[in-house]
């Protein structure tokens, strides 16, 4: 990690009064939650252990067709994030947020770890898996409620007791469209111009993430990239810092607070 790029960017955020953090599955990795991909990743090979790609088994279709598939690895995936807590890097973010006139998180992940660390103003644009409701009639309910400690797994799909439809969380699947709140959501945020855009353990793949970082640019404001491999769209930001989310966002706060 070149100590130039740290400086230059604590210096940025530094005089920036708005910033927009844009995280993904990266930023929770010292939280002990492995991304799905890459380095670390829980599903690295082409397919899981059920013949099917990660993405496959954890889609809209799929889960119409087999939702015991899909729970099979939603239940893996909430098991680690309910062990998981904030790491440096949530925790930052948030004070950083309690610093500055204007910080907005928007996160791909759906473990929570943000809105744990004190992140208010957050968009979890692929919703929070503790939030579970019947895909029938719509009956809410906890997963604590629901599922219990996490020990050991339930009967899988869990079935609503009210019409005996399927259970799910209030997720968004692979090839399953945003939810209109999280669509005003991201509309609204495009009315900010940012002083600074930070991509912290995300590839942005999906449009939705790339076009603010994209929006940024267009206005000529500063754009930073923290991830330990280089993505798609590594080559398009203002710094690069090849790292890991806390150890980096720790030295540019600890710059940032020493000027």
């Amino acid at each position: 990690m070149a100590e130039n790029e740290i400086q230059q960017v604590a210096n940025v955020l530094a005089e920036a009064d708005s910033v927009l953090f844009i995280t993904g599955a990266g930023v929770s990795a010292d939280s002990g939650l492995p991304t799905y991909r890459g380095v670390g990743g829980l599903y690295n090979d082409d397919e899981t252990e059920d013949g099917v790609a990660i993405e496959d088994a954890l889609s809209g279709p799929m889960f119409a067709a087999q939702p015991a598939l899909t729970w099979k690895y939603l239940w893996q995936i909430a098991s680690a994030c309910r062990r998981a807590l904030p790491n440096p890097a949530h925790n930052i973010i948030a004070e950083i947020e309690s610093k500055k006139r204007e910080v907005w998180v928007v996160t791909q992940n759906v473990d929570g770890l943000h809105r744990a660390a004190g992140s208010k103003n957050l968009v979890e644009v692929h919703g929070h898996i503790y939030d579970l409701f019947c895909a029938k009639c719509g009956f809410g309910i906890s997963a604590t409620e629901l599922l219990g400690n996490f020990k050991a797994a339930p009967d899988l799909p869990p079935i609503c007791s009210k019409c005996g439809g399927v259970i799910r969380p209030r997720v968004v699947l692979f090839e399953e469209s945003l939810p209109m709140r999280v669509v005003h959501s991201l509309d609204q945020l495009a009315f900010i111009n940012f002083d600074l855009v930070v991509a912290v353990g995300t590839t942005a793949v999906f449009p939705y993430i790339r076009e603010p970082i994209r929006r940024a640019q267009r206005a000529n404001s500063p754009t930073v990239e923290i991830n330990p491999t280089e993505t798609a769209v590594s080559q398009e930001f203002d710094y690069r810092i090849q790292s890991g989310a806390a150890h980096a966002l720790e030295r540019i706060w600890s710059c940032t607070n020493q000027r």
